[in-house]
């Protein structure tokens, strides 16, 4: 129950009888400390422990590019031949040729456009199965968010979003018509939506302060190098059917052999109430970094010595706290917390509408699609290494501005070259670097969003920008069928309102991780008063 300031005396009193020890450590506070606090005094901001638990956590990246990549091998329009005099090799679509005057190169089960028949008038139905697969994500985005943040946590509901995708992604398979397959295909973006979201938090929040950004940068290697890796698992298994069971499977490897080994954040277990859970990760952490963590110190919310701190719960007889929740709703309450949403929202609903935009004229290079996939994918590590090197000297919010303008400068150029002979190459190198600019951005993005929020409300917020992106994600084709330079003119007006929208966001270079609202709106009225 919270404790009124004129029952303060007898709250100390009881508190010291039912938990010994406690009036020694009001005493000392200096064993009590935050999170990252300990990290840097005793534990280490980024050893061998981190560094383990990073790459295994980090590796349900590559599960979230298969299950998102597929589409583009699975759906696409295979090569077809003429069988007859009454059908012309040299026409650019099968449209109004006679049935039976050509077939599929590869037979129907080459893709879903073969087995279906989406061509012609049915093709829209492609575009419809993609819009359903990223509205499931924004969906799950959302939900997943959530549940990490309260009962769940971070581990179980990457575990769950994990077993969702193998059962969906394997029945995808088995879709006995368009329908079916559209709907299987919401079910896997639901829990898809949430795979990303839950490993970042959960592979980021162990690390100290000093190396959070740099690592945090490095997560997005794990999406690139697995759509990498699909590139060649598509040119194996040619029928999308055998594809789909051949992309769910290392999901199923991941359950057994990589969750097994995963922790749970110790910032979760905290707000939570759960402290000693907290502490024995610390320990371990401070143990695989060949450091020693006192006995003599615990942790505590940043919160806990606030003016706040009289209307708190107080300590139950066993050593764990009431546990510290929060949701969307106290994100929209505070104003200082409520600005940073809309803006986060509306910078990663731009950045993605380019970025996916941009990315959707690989199919347009008229060469080997599995080739394309690959180079694009190897194309964005040189923005992520870049922005992953410059984001601790010159800090998030300029990062950000500077690769969403530099993107979008290029798209407004490419928006005024001509689509034939040399300026047609021209167009094709600003798209390419309108890429390598948003890349990055989308990189940083994600960090950035991280530290713009507390533990309590932060895979929440996380999942309201993931919704915001999946968004953009499914306007952005809508966005490419205008043709001509509309479309890079749209990308490049998204590309500097974005950068102009990052302006008014908060540096969170070496800013410490908050566990709670409440501490910080006591670190920013500190900021304030200095």
């Amino acid at each position: 129950m919270p404790v009124s300031s004129s029952d303060s005396g007898n709250h100390d009193l009881t508190t010291s009888l039912l938990v010994p020890g406690k009036t020694q450590a009001k005493k000392d506070n200096n064993n009590n400390m935050g999170i990252d606090e300990m990290l840097q005094r005793y534990c280490g901001e980024f050893g061998s422990w981190q560094l383990k638990h990073f790459i295994l956590t980090s590796l349900a990246w590559a599960l979230e590019a298969f299950h998102t990549m597929v589409m583009i091998f699975a759906d696409r329009e295979p090569e077809w031949k003429c069988t007859s005099h009454n059908c012309s090799s040299m026409a650019k679509s099968v449209c109004g040729f006679e049935s039976g005057s050509w077939e599929w190169i590869g037979g129907s089960g080459v893709s879903t456009i073969s087995e279906w028949g989406l061509i012609c008038g049915d093709k829209y139905k492609v575009g419809l199965v993609q819009s359903a697969f990223f509205a499931g994500c924004m969906v799950g985005a959302g939900v997943f968010g959530h549940l990490s943040d309260s009962f769940l946590g971070r581990k179980g509901s990457l575990t769950v979003v994990c077993v969702i995708n193998a059962i969906f992604g394997c029945l995808t398979a088995l879709s006995p018509n368009y329908w079916i397959y559209t709907l299987l295909r919401f079910l896997t973006g639901f829990s898809t939506g949430g795979v990303g979201l839950c490993a970042f938090v959960l592979s980021t929040e162990p690390i100290g302060p000093n190396w959070r950004g740099y690592v945090g940068m490095s997560t997005f290697y794990f999406f690139s190098g697995g759509i990498a890796i699909l590139s060649g698992i598509a040119y194996i298994f040619q029928s999308w059917r055998a594809l789909y069971i051949a992309s769910s499977v290392p999901s199923i490897l991941y359950l057994l052999f990589v969750i097994p080994f995963v922790s749970e954040s110790p910032r979760w277990y905290l707000v939570r109430g759960k402290i000693d859970s907290s502490m024995n990760i610390m320990r371990d952490i401070a143990k695989g970094n060949g450091k020693h963590l006192p006995d003599d110190v615990s942790l505590q919310l940043d919160d806990d010595n606030s003016e706040n701190s009289s209307s708190s719960e107080a300590e139950s007889c066993n050593g764990e706290s009431n546990a510290v929740s929060g949701s969307l709703v106290d994100v929209v309450k505070l104003p200082i917390t409520r600005v940073r949403l809309i803006l986060t929202v509306a910078i990663n609903f731009m950045c993605s509408v380019v970025y996916y935009g941009l990315s959707l004229n690989v199919v347009n290079l008229d060469t080997n699609l599995y080739v394309n996939v690959l180079l694009n994918a190897v194309a964005e590590m040189p923005a992520f290494t870049l922005t992953a090197i410059l984001l601790d000297k010159y800090g998030r919010k300029p990062l950000a501005m500077g690769t969403m303008w530099f993107s979008g400068a290029f798209c407004l150029a490419g928006s005024l070259m001509r689509s034939h002979g040399h300026w047609k190459v021209v167009r094709m190198v600003c798209g390419i670097l309108g890429i390598f600019g948003m890349a990055g951005t989308y990189n940083l993005l994600f960090i950035y969003t991280a530290e713009l929020f507390p533990t309590v409300v932060r895979n929440a917020a996380l999942g309201c920008a993931t919704q915001a992106s999946q968004m953009g994600a499914i306007l952005a084709p809508l966005v490419v069928v205008m043709g001509g330079g509309l479309p890079f003119a749209v990308f490049g007006i998204c590309g500097i309102f974005g950068g102009l929208l990052v302006f008014y966001l908060p540096e969170t270079l070496n800013q410490p991780l908050y566990d709670t609202i409440g501490g910080m709106q006591d670190a920013e009225k500190a900021r304030l008063v200095v």
